[in-house]
């Protein structure tokens, strides 16, 4: 029998995770909430790496979809490397990090919060470098996750984030959606996806395709393919493929294309028809009203919550795939669980 690997059980154990955070910290959020509406910053920054910016990148759809500010992505070396004179008054400065340990994390919310910019952590350990360092620590409450794949905490981030902007917004159906998220979670955790490991089992490489809310799902998709199969692995939003990424695909290409509902579905559904008739092994996750679906895409209570359950279905399979592949999910070559980087 195949032995069950530590990402499996952690991004088994999700349900749970979410379910502890949102037992927590209930009126930390709101006072964060009445917080920014008070401060009313003109637009925000995000400060991640990896799996995290993959979140923050969910973050910021969220923040300028529902609270219309603009979101950057901010590029750490501009305070760690050419120590750059940012004006950082009136902004919302948030980093989402597992370990909360990396330097050229820590160091632009220091230079931020100096700065007068309003500063939140969504961190996994509370009494790390960039808890401190934040005016506003949120834990994850996802507990230690000892796979170097994040799993568990990276769904724990997508919650947080949920949360803030949910406080910021005051808006009920979202929040009831968060509150769902526990049952969303559990049931998208037993989804089939076994058809994808037939195809990709054998696969060289890939691309993974999502717009909209559903383009940081492709995004992680993408990273987890490199981290824990080897699996040459690259994202883009479906309204860029046409713009150069298509030369590569030949007959068998395969595609994995992140169709969570929304505005951007259709034209999601569209490109795997016609990927398909390019000759390209299409993998379409789409939810089970779409008929050309090959993979069901479990669904959350509203549409800006479907990344979240949808992740959890596409963790639980690549961890299989990494069997399948002969590798160990849990021990990417290369790869340790806290990096460090200024």
């Amino acid at each position: 029998m195949t032995p069950t690997s530590l990402m499996l059980q952690e991004a088994l154990s999700a349900a749970d995770c979410v379910a502890a955070q949102l037992a927590q910290d209930a009126d930390r959020y709101a006072a964060l909430g009445a917080t920014l509406r008070a401060a009313n910053p003109h637009s925000a920054v995000t400060v991640a790496r990896g799996s995290s910016d993959h979140a923050s990148n969910y973050l910021a759809y969220l923040i300028m979809a529902r609270m219309g500010r603009l979101v950057t992505s901010l590029p750490m070396s501009l305070i760690t490397l050419y120590k750059s004179p940012l004006k950082t008054a009136d902004t919302l400065a948030v980093s989402i990090s597992q370990s909360g340990q990396s330097p050229d994390v820590v160091e632009p919310i220091e230079y931020f919060r100096a700065g007068g910019a309003t500063t939140v952590a969504l961190v996994n350990d509370a009494d790390s470098p960039l808890a401190r360092a934040a005016e506003w620590t949120m834990p994850l409450h996802a507990g230690k996750e000892q796979s170097v794949a994040a799993t568990k905490s990276f769904i724990a981030s997508l919650v947080a984030g949920a949360r803030l902007v949910a406080e910021w917004q005051i808006d009920a159906e979202l929040k009831d959606g968060i509150a769902a998220l526990p049952e969303s979670l559990a049931a998208a955790a037993q989804a089939d996806w076994s058809a994808a490991l037939d195809v990709l089992t054998p696969a060289r490489n890939i691309m993974v395709v999502g717009r909209g809310i559903s383009f940081p799902l492709a995004l992680e998709s993408a990273l987890k393919f490199k981290e824990t199969s080897a699996l040459q692995a690259e994202a883009f939003s479906g309204a860029e493929i046409k713009h150069g990424p298509m030369a590569l695909i030949d007959d068998g290409y395969p595609l994995l294309i992140f169709a969570t509902r929304g505005p951007a579905q259709a034209s999601l559904v569209a490109l795997a028809d016609e990927m398909r008739g390019r000759g390209a092994r299409v993998l379409l996750a789409a939810p089970g009203d779409i008929a050309s679906r090959d993979l069901t895409l479990p669904t959350a209570r509203i549409p800006d919550l479907d990344p979240i359950a949808a992740v959890q279905a596409f963790y639980v399979m690549a961890a299989h795939l990494s069997r399948a592949r002969g590798l160990d999910p849990d021990r990417p070559r290369h790869l340790s669980k806290v990096t460090r980087t200024n």
